[in-house]
């Protein structure tokens, strides 16, 4: 999937989880998970069983993919909304891992096996995110700020600490807002705040 601005995707399996959140692009109104048969077509780029996915399949994947975005976007910020924490406590719950050890004593968290469509794909998602928590990859993944977009992103800023999808598009915008609020008369202003809490 081509990223904003040309960025670079997100490293190795996150790029699974960019994918799936950027599968809405909120900004230009397009949403390419919106049948199963959509949700089986991602699912087989993924590796992730889901033949026999249903509308209820459907619904819990969107779900979990509004929920991701939100947990994204509090990496520049925005603290994660408590309705969201609830769904994602939830939708892991109902997609159970197990630890796997190698045969060096390596140990890492997988899905359980068996697990088939929905919950495959939230257990390979939970998994993705407990690796990247460990080597420090999960708070570069970022939802952009500009709330119109909302696009996620890797950031791969030294610093870490870019805030949109990109500078040229949503940081000018947010930039040019900012500058046309603080050159408003102070009048302007107290008359617009004025307005919006009639």
């Amino acid at each position: 999937m081509r990223q904003p601005g040309d960025r670079e995707p997100a490293p190795g399996p996150l790029a699974l989880v960019q994918d799936l959140v950027n599968t809405l692009d909120i900004e230009a109104g397009r949403d390419t998970l919106v049948t199963v048969a959509d949700l089986v077509a991602f699912c087989a780029a993924h590796g992730v069983p889901a033949s026999a996915a249903s509308a209820q399949d459907l619904a819990v994947v969107r779900r979990l993919r509004e929920s991701v975005r939100d947990a994204c976007q509090a990496h520049a910020g925005v603290d994660v909304p408590p309705d969201t924490l609830t769904a994602l406590a939830e939708l892991f719950r109902d997609a159970p891992l197990t630890v796997e050890i190698d045969s060096a004593g390596r140990c890492r968290p997988a899905p359980r096996p068996g697990l088939t469509r929905a919950a495959a794909l939230t257990a390979r998602v939970g998994c993705t995110v407990l690796l990247a928590e460990a080597d420090g990859t999960w708070p570069r993944l970022k939802a952009c700020a500009a709330h119109g977009c909302r696009w996620v992103y890797y950031d791969h800023s030294p610093a870490g600490r870019s805030r949109w999808c990109t500078m040229s598009i949503c940081g000018s915008r947010a930039k040019m807002r900012a500058y046309r609020d603080r050159s408003r008369p102070d009048q302007d202003r107290t008359t617009t705040s004025n307005r919006g809490r009639q």
